[in-house]
């Protein structure tokens, strides 16, 4: 009878030991489900095109952006309104003073469109880096995307490097696959004003602008930093 008892008392020892341990695997599934909606939700919903600038240039240089000359305020985040289905245009379609526009998203067919300034604030002549990078990308869409940068009126307009190896025309190759291009900006003197504007579109010229790329997405983001260390 002993030996029965004692045989009971393991079993629902080890019954209430499994459903601790089922327990305790099923939260930390039910965790990791929630971080992995998160962190999708950060990537889907952030937008096409978001510009983001580093703390440290404003504390320490006074240096901000916005994208309306009326209100200018310390922000760390800028975002176009997106665009939700593009078709490939070309380059010769665009229009020829889409850097006239006074400021904000200024989206056209096919294509996006954002101006915003960066302004030093501060009483110190001073310096910044500028980066653009390929957040995300499906269906390789990036093969065919142009990303025209203007700045006080000047572009430069960037493409991934040709399947043959060679620059697209007209085009400044990506840096790499995720890097589009790295720029320093010195001397930057208290009260001055650049203005950007920043232009993507899928050129239906490139030769990777197939119907293999239908339904691709990408996620573009300019970020403005203190300091780049390059390798």
């Amino acid at each position: 009878m002993s030996g029965e008892i004692k045989s009971k008392a393991s079993k629902i020892k080890r019954k209430k030991k499994i459903i601790k341990i089922t327990r305790l695997a099923l939260l930390i599934i039910m965790l990791l489900l929630l971080i992995s909606y998160v962190v999708i939700g950060i990537v889907y919903n952030s937008g096409s095109f978001t510009i983001r600038m580093d703390r440290n240039l404003h504390f320490s240089r006074g240096i901000i952006i916005y994208d309306d000359p009326d209100y200018k305020v310390f922000r760390t985040e800028l975002r176009a309104e997106p665009v939700d289905y593009l078709d490939n245009i070309s380059y010769r379609w665009l229009p020829d003073n889409l850097n006239e526009y006074p400021g904000g998203s200024h989206n056209g067919e096919n294509y996006i469109a954002y101006t915003f300034f960066v302004e030093n604030f501060g009483g110190h002549i001073a310096d910044y880096w500028t980066e653009i990078n390929i957040d995300h990308v499906m269906k390789n869409v990036d093969e065919a995307v142009r990303i025209r940068v203007y700045r006080n009126g000047e572009y430069i307009t960037y493409a991934k490097m040709g399947s043959n190896g060679e620059p697209e025309p007209n085009t400044v190759p990506f840096r790499t696959d995720a890097l589009v291009t790295l720029n320093h900006v010195p001397e930057f003197s208290p009260g001055d004003i650049n203005k950007y504007t920043v232009v993507i579109w899928i050129e239906g010229t490139d030769p990777e602008c197939t119907d293999n790329i239908l339904g691709g997405e990408i996620k573009i983001s300019m970020d403005f930093k203190s300091e780049i260390i390059e390798e």
